[in-house]
């Protein structure tokens, strides 16, 4: 069965289904310290059957990981969503922000997308985040999602932090979604300048 992946479209992104020429940017994180939380770094076969997998994953689940892409430029910024390999004891949302597009709300705006995606279109009614604990800016962001640590869910190999994340009747409509929005906005805003850390 071949499925067809969902495009999404936020005030500032398009996330849209993995394509061969996403691959070199994807290559790059990959390969990088950045995937040192990952699995990583990655060589370039790991990378090449790690993406592979990506664009398989949809196929085999019906859901999967988008490319999140800027909406003015189309410049590829990151990945966001659905990920359930063998092994995995729960469906997990994930994301993953290319270096140089890191601290300025992508992750948050683009995963807050797909979580409602999935609770809307799939009928999920939760989730986990599958984190490891030295991963300050992950767990950051699946806290400003809602999530909360779950000490009795299951780890993938005992090493990681699971984080639950809130179910619809907890989010939809609720100050937690709310709060949000009002962040995602600010990050959109021209004018917002974030000072500190980048935190996603």
């Amino acid at each position: 069965m071949t499925h067809t992946i969902p495009v999404i479209e936020t005030r500032r992104l398009t996330l849209r289904g993995p394509e061969p020429e996403d691959y070199p940017n994807f290559k790059a994180t990959f390969t990088s310290y950045r995937a040192r939380f990952m699995g990583g770094p990655l060589n370039p076969y790991e990378a090449w059957m790690l993406y592979a997998a990506e664009i398989g994953h949809w196929q085999i689940r019906g859901y999967g990981m988008w490319m999140i892409h800027d909406k003015a430029t189309d410049k590829t910024l990151g990945m966001t969503g659905g990920w359930k390999p063998a092994g995995w004891p729960e469906a997990e949302i994930a994301w993953v922000i290319w270096p140089d597009a890191a601290g300025k709300g992508y992750a948050l705006e683009a995963t807050h997308a797909a979580r409602k995606h999935f609770y809307r279109h799939l009928g999920w009614e939760t989730a986990v985040s599958y984190i490891d604990p030295k991963n300050l800016d992950s767990i950051r962001l699946a806290e400003r999602l809602g999530a909360k640590k779950d000490p009795e869910a299951p780890t993938i190999d005992g090493n990681d932090a699971v984080y639950r994340h809130p179910s619809p009747a907890k989010l939809e409509g609720t100050q937690l979604a709310h709060g949000i929005d009002m962040e995602i906005a600010h990050y959109a805003d021209p004018l917002f300048k974030p000072k500190g850390w980048a935190i996603d």
